[in-house]
């Protein structure tokens, strides 16, 4: 199945909470999901009631995590495996390589309103790494890596637009931004505890394994 157009509101009241798929809209009362929380369809309000199957259950915790990051499923498979491979446990080492990708670590410094945009910004060679032009969504950063917005793009409006809104957001502990200068470097690799998100890593983890 090819990439996702549809309307991105839809996709946080099917998974039942926020994604913040649409930046600073979400923090807003035009979000879709603060009006209605319910799933959508023609039978939405009624599926709130109805009981889900384990199986139900851990599909959905799979589905909100590829949609949280904007993955096909071809994709998010592939990070599981690598994530299987690695040492450590799965679930962990799985929300640690999604958390490493590029466009998500510009979208976490505040360059971008949500992943979607950083994932354009970086696409269309708007960003250095290590003062080198990435356009790899996907690439995994490391430690030590520099992230920076390029110098004629430090006036594009919705990157300073989400720099203004990168407080209400915040940083991650393992990133370190320098707004002013447009940077952020990669201070340590992230933990299981610097990943907030509401996310039962062991639910998707059981999915694949059944």
């Amino acid at each position: 199945m090819g990439r996702y157009l549809g309307p991105r509101c839809r996709l946080c009241r099917r998974e039942g909470m926020k994604l913040f798929l649409k930046g600073e809209r979400c923090y807003t009362d035009k979000c879709s999901f603060e009006r209605r929380s319910y799933p959508p369809g023609q039978h939405g309000q009624a599926q709130v009631r109805a009981k889900m199957s384990d199986y139900g259950i851990r599909l959905r915790e799979k589905q909100k995590v590829k949609r949280m990051y904007g993955l096909s499923e071809k994709q998010f498979r592939r990070y599981f495996d690598e994530a299987d491979r690695l040492k450590g446990l799965t679930g962990t080492n799985l929300l640690v390589l999604l958390e490493r990708r590029l466009d998500n670590v510009v979208y976490r410094l505040g360059f971008a309103s949500s992943r979607r945009q950083a994932r354009q910004l970086v696409r269309h060679g708007h960003i250095l790494v290590n003062g080198r032009k990435v356009n790899i969504p996907s690439f995994l950063v490391k430690v030590g890596d520099v992230i920076e917005v390029r110098e004629k793009s430090r006036q594009n409006p919705f990157v300073k637009e989400s720099l203004e809104g990168v407080a209400r957001r915040g940083v991650p502990q393992w990133l370190e931004l320098d707004p002013d200068g447009f940077k952020g470097v990669i201070k340590a690799l992230p933990v299981r505890e610097d990943i907030t998100l509401p996310i039962q890593e062991q639910l998707i983890v059981e999915f694949y394994s059944r």
